[in-house]
């Protein structure tokens, strides 16, 4: 096929050499070899485990003018179609599910189209096996008959089984599963059944066996994975019987009795045997071979044994008999037989009950008297008791019970035989309270064991029990809650406590006392436990309302509890409100309220809440009250001093309120106070915000102070920080600054004193004058190095208002500038600032300046020299 495909490309090149017009060749397939994925699907096998979907190849061609070209499939009339192939991309995909062992090979005829031509050719498709089958039994299951006296390793049965797989999923391998695998084994190859080496089968031991047996393939792959298949199948093997094993007793062991009042001739017991060999048994004859001492005998074919003299001959009390079974042969000849023991026991008859015994015989009361919660473990010593069964053996073999109010006694020993004397045990002593119990009754019991008569008997336990002081007294309750009114006299009960102690006589009787830091004021009865007020006491619940002290219940032999009281005194509506005086005066700005206060001194509500109102007014209706505050506003409509003035004609705004506060107490009380009001207008004042501060709170005096200690503080802190920064540049310059001198200038006659007014608080202007003018300047001259003009300063003087601490400065005119203050007045002058300053021909006012460059105000002013000798120099500031 690829040379003709070659010749024939010859051909097409020699046409389209000389005709071109007339050329056209038809479309094939590329060449395809095994594992080849793409081509005309020649060669391509398929496994059959390919899941439906899936893309299994591309069929691949060309067109040798290079035409478009398009793929197809057919099969066969009549079979499956497994693939589609898409006709463009030439993509076959698997649409039926595949199985080998039905179809182990697909024809497919494969075309390709050009349009023109079109070519088509036939392949074959292989599906290989996967291991999807598991191994089919064709002989089983199956049944065999094997003798009991089959050898070991004998061959039984040959199973045989098929997987119609391939390969290693086609081969198999058998193995037993179960418990029979110990008895049995299989060739894992041929399948062949033996009995394994050593063992042997026993029709008597088992009948019947049944074997599973497992076919299990080699494996193979599956889905991408290898997968192991297997089956299995039963086979039942039938023991048959053959005559080897003896005869055997059934029931064993075998235990006889006889009774004191057996008569000879009766039955002691019967034995039972049969043949081993089940499937052809022989019949059994019985014999004694041994112990039977002639005083019993058996029946020899029916095994049963009897008593040949009278009870009272036997001479032991158990009887050990060897008996014989024997298989009887055809010809009545004994044949193989087995043995087994019989023990016959000589019993006595259960004809007498278990009884109890005092110290002077048989007794069924018993009485104690003793104190309540003795020791645990303490044996009632006063009880004596014996109990005792006159029969034998198991005959007298009983238990002993105690049956009463809970487990405070038990009873030792629990089982007695024949005889025992009887202890009585403390085991709970806490429950053995005189107070639940004066006296406890118990039964005690003994009931024989193992006998069909259960004889019983009983006996009455009676313990007195006596008193002790065992007890404290309790409370009635852990704490007490008591109320009393604050008006209530002395001596008055508060409360009643009870507590009870339930031990008898004088060990019950209880004493009552109090005592803790809040029992001062309080008694108690000490025998019934009335608490009271002293008579002395005074109760206020506006100084005191909780009290709370402990109550003490004791018994005579000091054995006490405690409990706690509480008491409160109640509070009553024993106080009016009152204000702190009857005549107020407050000035209210218009548009802010003022403030009234009372204060009640009762101690709860509603006795301390006030509730305010307006009694009379003059004028009337134009104030308003918060009842539950105290404030005080005009009405909304009154918002300016204009309407103030409208309302009334006065010029002084003082208006009379009279108001009332009533507690909310029952009773209620109240009282009155009259209210002047000035009323007046706010006003931006001229000292800027410190001025409107200080007026806003005129009626917060707390609060101008608090201001004016910070604003303190603050200069405080800013002056040490300065004078501290100084110091450190002064001392880090370390430099000697030269002394300076002030020189008093001469006063000129045309100019006068100048008028001096002290500043008014809040003022604009200070001065001379007042008339806001710069005071009078100081001409300050610092030192000049030689050949340097002195630089001129000025300093205005500020007046110092704290006048103690002025100083004269002596007529010499030159004064260190250290020590330049504003010269004193002659007298200090009064609290108020007089309008004028006094005359000048009685004050000496001195004026210290300095000179220096620059101008002033053109009045007064004198040149000065700064004169340094050379002692002064080096003086420092």
């Amino acid at each position: 096929m690829k040379i003709a495909k070659k010749l024939h490309f010859s051909i097409v090149v020699t046409v389209v050499h000389f005709c071109i017009a007339q050329a056209d060749f038809a479309p094939y397939f590329y060449d395809n070899g095994p594992y080849i994925q793409n081509g005309n699907l020649a060669l391509f096998s398929l496994s059959e485990d390919t899941a439906v979907g899936t893309h299994i190849y591309s069929l691949n061609g060309t067109d040798p003018e290079g035409q478009e070209v398009r793929y197809g499939l057919a099969f066969d009339p009549g079979s499956k179609q497994y693939f589609r192939v898409d006709p463009v991309s030439g993509n076959i995909t698997l649409v039926e599910k595949l199985d080998r062992e039905k179809q182990d090979s697909i024809d497919v005829l494969v075309s390709i189209t050009d349009g023109r031509s079109k070519v088509v050719e036939r392949v074959t498709v292989f599906v290989m096996d996967a291991n999807d089958e598991k191994p089919e039994f064709q002989n089983m299951p199956a049944i065999v008959n094997v003798l009991e006296t089959a050898q070991s390793g004998s061959s039984l049965f040959q199973v045989q089984a098929l997987d119609r797989d391939t390969g290693s999923g086609g081969s198999i391998n058998y193995y037993l599963q179960g418990a029979q695998s110990s008895l049995f084994s299989i060739d894992r190859h041929s399948g062949v059944l033996r009995i394994r080496s050593g063992e042997t089968l026993d029709y008597e031991k088992s009948k019947t066996h049944f074997v599973t047996v497992i076919a299990k393939d080699g494996g193979g792959d599956f889905n991408g994975r290898e997968q192991f298949m297997s089956s299995s199948a039963s086979l039942t093997i039938n023991v048959v019987d053959q005559q080897d094993t003896p005869p055997s007793f059934i029931g064993t062991p075998y235990f006889g009795f006889v009774y004191e009042v057996s008569l000879p001739g009766s039955e002691v017991y019967r034995v039972l045997a049969k043949d081993g060999d089940a499937g052809n048994p022989n019949p059994i004859v019985y014999s004694m071979d041994d112990g039977d001492d002639g005083v019993f005998g058996i029946n020899k074919t029916n095994g049963r044994i009897t008593l040949l003299t009278q009870p009272g001959n036997l001479k032991r009390e158990i009887f050990n008999i060897i008996v014989r079974a024997s298989e009887v042969g055809e010809n009545g000849k004994l044949l193989d037989y087995g043995t087994t023991p019989v023990v016959i026991r000589v019993v006595d008859l259960n004809n007498n009950p278990p009884t109890f015994y005092g110290e002077h015989g048989p007794q069924n009361t018993f009485q104690l008297t003793m104190n309540e919660h003795p020791p645990e473990g303490e044996i009632l010593r006063g009880l004596k008791i014996t109990v005792n069964d006159s029969d034998q053996g198991a005959n007298a073999k009983f238990n002993l019970r105690l049956i009463g109010p809970g487990r405070m006694l038990r009873v030792v020993p629990q089982t007695v035989l024949n005889e025992a004397q009887v202890t009585i045990l403390v085991d709970d002593s806490s429950s053995m309270d005189y107070e639940k119990y004066q006296f406890l009754t118990y039964k005690l019991l003994a009931v024989e064991i193992d006998t069909p008569e259960r004889f019983s008997a009983t006996a009455d336990i009676i313990i007195h029990l006596l008193d002790t002081n065992d007890n404290a007294p309790k409370f009635s309750s852990d704490y007490y809650i008591a109320r009393i009114p604050e008006n209530s006299p002395g001596g008055s009960n508060v409360v009643s406590v009870t507590a009870t102690d339930p031990d008898s006589g004088r060990w019950g009787e209880v004493r009552y006392s109090i005592y803790g830091s809040g029992a001062d004021l309080f008694l108690i009865q000490p025998a019934s436990g009335i608490i009271y007020t002293q008579p002395w006491a005074s109760l206020d619940a506006e100084l005191r309302s909780k009290y709370n002290f402990y109550v003490k219940a004791e018994d005579t032999e000091g054995k006490y509890s405690l409990a706690e009281v509480f008491v409160t005194v109640l509070d009553l509506n024993d106080h009016s409100p009152a204000f702190n005086q009857n005549l107020l005066e407050k000035t209210m700005v218009i548009g802010a309220p003022v403030m009234i206060q009372a204060v009640d001194e009762d101690a709860e509500e509603p006795n301390n809440v006030i509730e305010y109102s307006i009694m009379k007014a003059d004028p009337d209706n134009i104030f308003d009250i918060n009842t539950s505050t105290g404030e005080i506003v005009l009405k909304s409509y009154v918002k300016s001093m204009a309407i103030v003035q409208n309302i009334t004609k006065q010029k002084e705004c003082i208006w009379s309120v009279v108001v009332q506060a009533r507690d909310q107490g029952q009773p209620s009380f109240s009282t009155t106070a009259v209210l002047k009001i000035d009323i007046t207008e706010a006003t931006q004042l001229g000292g800027g915000p410190l001025s409107t501060f200080l007026m806003q709170s005129r009626d917060k005096p707390l609060q101008i102070l608090a201001m004016l200690a910070g604003v303190i503080g603050t200069m405080v802190v800013v002056t040490v920080t300065i004078s501290t920064a100084t110091f450190m540049r002064n001392k880090r310059s370390n430099r000697v600054l030269p002394h300076r001198r002030v020189r008093r200038r001469p006063q000129k006659p045309s100019q006068g004193w100048s008028t001096w007014t002290l500043p008014r608080p809040f003022g604009r202007g200070w001065g001379r004058g007042g008339g806001g003018a710069p005071a009078d300047k100081f001409s300050v001259s610092r030192g000049e190095e030689e050949g340097v003009e002195a630089e001129k300063v000025t300093v205005e003087v500020v007046e110092n208002i704290n006048y103690n601490n002025n100083v004269t400065v002596g007529d010499a005119g030159w004064v260190g500038l250290g020590s330049l203050r504003p010269l004193p007045l002659a007298h200090p002058p009064p609290p108020c600032a007089p309008a004028l300053p006094p005359p000048a021909s009685q004050y000496h006012w001195a004026v210290p300046t300095v000179s220096g460059g620059g101008g002033g105000d053109g009045q007064g002013q004198e040149e000065t020299e700064e004169q340094r000798g050379p002692d002064e120099q080096g003086a420092g500031v």
